[in-house]
């Protein structure tokens, strides 16, 4: 039978808000029934700063998405993402009171539950705890200790933090849209799922989503995320050098850094000219296409060599157990810039290609959502569809005192092998209803 459920996706970005509408087809593929998209107003660096117009915009996505689709929408899958994100390692041991028996659900959860015990700075919560690898009794390597025996249980985290007021203010706006946040999750987790195979995830690969305003990204190894972190720069800070660069308005400097703008300065002559139209009773403006790509190449360059930094300090270069066989894949807007995959090449040495959602997606999909533009909402669409394919192990704003009561309380073992993100949904509608 033909799966005929409904999710819905939705990206909150800083330069546009899409809302995807889709199911799956018969061959397990993705089949989009309904698109909407709208500009962001209210968003900077992926933060809400206006909830009116973010709520607006919101609504504006939703509404087209119900028309094209012809289908309600209540429960939406929501991505976080934003300058405020930030991620730290950290390993963790618990003593367990009966090492004669084996080591279950209970003891994973009492671990985790005490990384959630690590002092943030203000105004911080940790949001997803990512467990790396296990040790029981010093041995190591251990990627699932369920059933073996010891006295000493211990593991590595990924552990990843952001702003209470930033996550609220997205519940807030959902829920202000009269939608309802069904889940959430981290977009750089979203957009792996779209455009990364399971061997890149297992060979070490580097996913570099260039979006409106920051840059994420996500690192790979052995099949389980080993790094994350968000660059505060986007497509619209080359868009502003152009602005102020060539002295044009805003949507000229759009336009011409998708129409002729290049990452590479070489590749254009001097006598390569464009006209743009003047403001009002002024005379049309030439600029130089070797002048826009030195001005776009300038800022791409900051750009790659944040994330570079970052990929070095998580260890490629120096450990060559954490080397990324599989080098970079691009996705997100930033990434169709013409040129972007031989500079990113060029600065780092590292294999890279540009990655594309269409593999997920049913073959008739209209082409424009194939593009890696839309990779976060397909990603989320996914996430909505098959929640147990982005595995986080625990996202959780709660007092986390308080919900250890409540388990403890209940003894309902089945409660905690939920589906992380399901459990991490009620957390924040929680939450949210009593701020």
């Amino acid at each position: 039978m033909e799966n005929t459920n409904i999710s819905v996706g939705l990206d909150i970005g800083t330069t546009k808000i899409v809302a995807l509408v889709g199911k799956k087809n018969e061959f397990n593929k993705v089949e989009i029934l309904g698109v909407g998209k709208s500009k962001s107003l209210g968003v900077h660096r992926g933060v809400v700063n206006n909830i009116t117009q973010t709520i607006q915009s919101i609504q504006q996505a939703v509404d087209d998405a119900k028309l094209n689709s012809s289908h309600d929408i209540s429960d939406v899958v929501v991505g976080i993402a934003g300058q405020h994100i930030r991620s730290i390692q950290h390993s963790d041991y618990i003593t367990r009171d009966h090492p004669e028996e084996v080591i279950n659900e209970d003891d994973i959860h009492v671990l985790i539950q005490q990384v959630y015990k690590l002092v943030m700075l203000p105004g911080e919560e940790i949001i997803h705890v990512l467990p790396q690898e296990y040790k029981v009794d010093g041995q190591g390597e251990i990627k699932e200790p369920v059933g073996m025996h010891g006295g000493r249980l211990e593991a590595n985290f990924h552990v990843v933090v952001g702003q209470v007021s930033s996550i609220k203010n997205i519940g807030r706006c959902i829920k202000s849209a009269g939608l309802n946040m069904a889940k959430i999750t981290l977009e750089p987790l979203a957009s792996s799922e779209a455009v990364l195979s399971f061997e890149e995830k297992e060979a070490g690969v580097a996913l570099i989503d260039i979006g409106g305003g920051t840059t994420d990204l996500a690192i790979f190894k052995d099949g389980i995320i080993r790094h994350t972190a968000v660059i505060t720069f986007g497509g619209n800070v080359i868009s502003e050098d152009i602005k102020e660069g060539c002295s044009i308005i805003e949507k000229q400097a759009e336009l011409l850094k998708i129409k002729f703008g290049s990452a590479w300065p070489g590749e254009n002559r001097e006598t390569e000219i464009v006209s743009i139209p003047g403001l009002r009773g002024r005379d049309p403006k030439e600029i130089s296409l070797k002048t826009l790509s030195k001005i776009i190449n300038a800022r791409v360059v900051e750009i790659i060599e944040q994330v570079y930094l970052e990929i070095k300090n998580y260890g490629h270069n120096n450990d060559q157990k954490k080397k990324l066989i599989a080098g970079i894949v691009l996705t997100g807007g930033g990434s169709q810039l013409k040129h972007l995959k031989q500079l990113v090449e060029y600065i780092t040495g590292m294999d890279t290609r540009v990655g594309y959602p269409s593999e997920h997606l049913a073959g008739d999909t209209q082409e424009s959502v194939s593009s890696p533009l839309f990779a976060t909402s397909v990603g989320l669409l996914m996430s909505a569809l098959e929640g147990e394919k982005i595995e986080v192990e625990s996202y959780k704003i709660e007092n986390k005192q308080e919900q250890d009561e409540k388990n403890e309380q209940s003894g309902n073992v089945a409660q905690k092998r939920k589906s992380i993100l399901d459990r991490f949904g009620e957390k924040l509608k929680e939450f949210l209803d009593n701020a």
